[in-house]
């Protein structure tokens, strides 16, 4: 499979630059060539999270920072938007961590409003709000500036932010919008094999991190931001994908910075908003002006099977992906994001009109 062919909604196409850094020597983690290497990285991945806070790199998934959230965020009550398979997944993550919990379900392909979101934390009496900016499973974007405004609005409440496919392809204003915590993995957006996460805490949410009695070890944000501070990893991380880390966020900056690359998903996503339109029979899951810049969700008309639309692709060398769980068969994902160009969507969506109905 060459470059460019690969459009699931993670993991993402690899640009061979980066696969080659993967293969660069062996240091010790605890050496002064790690100190260096981080000490150069993190000015960078504080512009790509526009944040002047220290961004944590831990080894591990998206989920497990997921996880450091709730176990460092959330007193005793958060309120969960359940807004698709990863609004879900957070419930069920805090709900393992014995938190207690409250969802808000929103239809699928649907977003939270703020007024929405207002109401349900006056309701519930929860200290935390966890919230998917983009989710992954139905292409919806959340009006996260706006939501996290709500959540400000009421003292002492942090906003926990799934912000695992919009950092790094669409506007993520980390300080500005005033989020608590915000994390993502390295294999979407960021066009980076899977192996590690990254993350942001406020002081607010350090400050409440350290008066819970239970936040594990791994995972502790205190922990994490003492390592930061001092230029050295958390246990043992995952060398070669900080080597692979440092390519592409020099890559990254030699694109023009995280702005150019918010304008150039943006690009891909405008691309597939018009291929649809021409399309009747096809619909987008999520209303206009709340899309993903990163990936489309796109209903099947009946009687037509995403699953047999995806593999006939498959065997013509394009990789697409399905719905999650029940949504299987009806919808197919297109994952525009990463290091792909509008000329690899195109070549794509041609190839893809070949299989869609008339209407």
């Amino acid at each position: 499979m060459t470059f460019g062919r690969s459009f699931l909604p993670g993991p993402v196409d690899v640009h061979p630059e980066v696969t080659r850094a993967l293969g660069r020597p062996i240091f010790s983690h605890r050496g002064p060539e790690m100190a260096v290497l981080l000490q150069r990285i993190q000015p960078r991945l504080q512009a790509l999270f526009r944040t002047r806070r220290p961004v944590y790199v831990g080894t591990h998934s998206a989920t497990g920072f997921m996880e450091a959230a709730i176990r460092s965020g959330v007193r005793e009550h958060v309120l969960v938007v359940e807004s698709g398979y990863f609004g879900k997944r957070f419930a069920a993550v805090a709900a393992r961590c014995g938190k207690t919990v409250t969802t808000v379900p929103i239809p699928a392909g649907q977003v939270i409003s703020p007024e929405q979101l207002a109401q349900g934390i006056a309701q519930s009496g929860a200290d935390a709000v966890a919230v998917v900016h983009s989710e992954t499973s139905t292409g919806a974007l959340a009006p996260l500036a706006e939501l996290a405004r709500a959540v400000r609005a009421v003292p002492d409440v942090l906003i926990l932010v799934d912000a695992v496919t919009s950092i790094g392809g669409s506007p993520v204003e980390t300080d500005a919008w005033g989020l608590d915590f915000v994390f993502t993995g390295s294999q979407k957006a960021l066009a980076l094999p899977p192996g590690i996460a990254l993350a942001v805490a406020s002081e607010r949410m350090l400050a409440r991190a350290r008066t819970l009695a239970v936040t594990g070890w791994y995972l502790d944000l205190s922990l994490h931001e003492e390592a930061v501070r001092n230029n050295q990893p958390t246990q043992t991380p995952a060398v070669p994908m900080f080597f692979a880390l440092d390519a592409q966020l020099e890559r990254i900056e030699a694109e023009g910075g995280v702005e150019a690359r918010w304008e150039r998903h943006g690009a891909m996503q405008r691309r597939v908003e018009a291929w649809v339109d021409k399309h009747p029979a096809l619909r987008f899951l999520s209303p206009e002006g709340f899309r993903s810049l990163t990936v489309s969700a796109i209903a099947m008309p009946p009687r037509q099977s995403a699953k047999a639309m995806v593999n006939t692709m498959k065997q013509r060398g394009w990789i697409l992906g399905t719905g999650l769980d029940g949504d299987a068969d009806l919808l197919i994902r297109i994952g525009h994001m990463g290091d792909l160009q509008v000329e690899h969507l195109e070549a794509l969506l041609d190839e893809l009109s070949h299989l869609v109905p008339a209407q």
